[in-house]
């Protein structure tokens, strides 16, 4: 039989699929995500989350300098909030004093070059466990920006290098970006949720944080996980107010909105592979049902495939292991 083209010609050998592979990982696409607890020598596994931790400082600061080690140059931090400074206003969440501010400095302090990014919103540090402040039963959004300034100030006080609001409030990437040019943190980054999705996977992730909504959901300010045009439109609003990166989250179940985003936007688009899915690949390997290392690359470079420049995952360390 005479072919004019046969394709399999180019996957014949593991040099020749590697050298076509078009999207190719390495270390340098990865951010980590870490939570961090009060105390000293404090590990403690979350229980949806199987060999994940939230850590104390000390914990954590060998935990960076091992990921620096390993080729790992940034890390998304998360910190939980003792129930005592819970309140209706987030004002612990600016405390210079507060657990957020005090990792930041350690962190720096340890690995200079580290780069640190911050989740920026209310809900770590609300009584209502909303990424907002709640009047009358409403989300108001104009009160949380304001707070949600003074917190990217406070984090760029302490040396972090690029806050991530994650609470999909109006305007807030404008208005974080006007307080931090005028509070003289020219050289400090937005990394902007901009597509945060109202989603049933982030289940493990407010196991860790404890900051799981106290009444109703997060459906007036997440979006409607049947919306794509709106995914565009918030990127695209985002890009325009100062976000320096733009977020889709969550990951695997909004591969075309990745693709989408990329298409329309000119700055880098980062993607977080949740808590969900990475449980849901553990529970899996835990049966037997699935590779687990297998389904970890695949997985990431899916995320490559559809259009992510930077992929927030539980699976860094794995992944660099895996690669190397």
């Amino acid at each position: 039989m005479y072919l004019q083209r046969r394709n399999r010609i180019l996957r014949q050998s593991p040099a020749i699929r590697a050298m076509v592979a078009e999207s190719i990982l390495t270390p340098n696409d990865f951010i980590v995500p870490l939570f961090i607890d009060e105390g000293e020598n404090v590990k403690t596994q979350i229980a949806s989350m199987p060999g994940y931790y939230r850590n104390s400082l000390d914990i954590t600061v060998k935990e960076v300098k091992e990921m620096w080690a390993m080729g790992l140059k940034s890390i998304l931090i998360f910190v939980k909030s003792k129930d005592e400074l819970k309140d209706n206003t987030g004002k612990e969440a600016w405390n210079k004093d507060g657990l957020m501010q005090r990792s930041i400095k350690a962190i720096k302090d340890a690995v200079p070059e580290m780069y640190i990014m911050t989740d920026v919103a209310l809900d770590p540090y609300s009584s209502y466990g909303h990424d907002g402040i709640v009047k009358d039963g409403e989300i108001v959004n104009d009160e949380t920006v304001e707070a949600l300034v003074k917190m990217s100030i406070s984090h760029a006080e302490a040396g972090a290098d690029m806050v991530a609001p994650s609470d999909m409030m109006d305007g807030r990437i404008g208005a974080i970006r006007k307080g931090l040019e005028e509070s003289g943190f020219t050289k400090t980054g937005i990394m902007a949720y901009s597509a945060k999705y109202a989603s049933c996977f982030y289940g493990p992730f407010r196991d860790a944080l404890d900051s799981a909504p106290g009444f109703g959901d997060k459906k007036t300010y997440q979006m409607d996980y049947s919306n794509r045009i709106e995914a565009i439109k918030e990127a695209l609003m985002d890009v325009e107010e100062g976000a320096d990166i733009v977020m889709v989250k969550p990951g695997l179940p909004y591969l075309d909105i990745v693709r989408e985003v990329k298409n329309a936007v000119t700055v880098p688009v980062s993607v977080y592979n949740i808590s969900g899915e990475y449980a849901m690949i553990k529970a899996a390997a835990e049966k037997g049902w699935i590779n687990e290392d297998k389904a970890i690359l695949e997985t990431l470079t899916s995320f490559k495939r559809a259009g992510a420049d930077l992929i927030a995952t539980y699976f860094a360390k794995d992944a660099v292991k895996l690669l190397s």
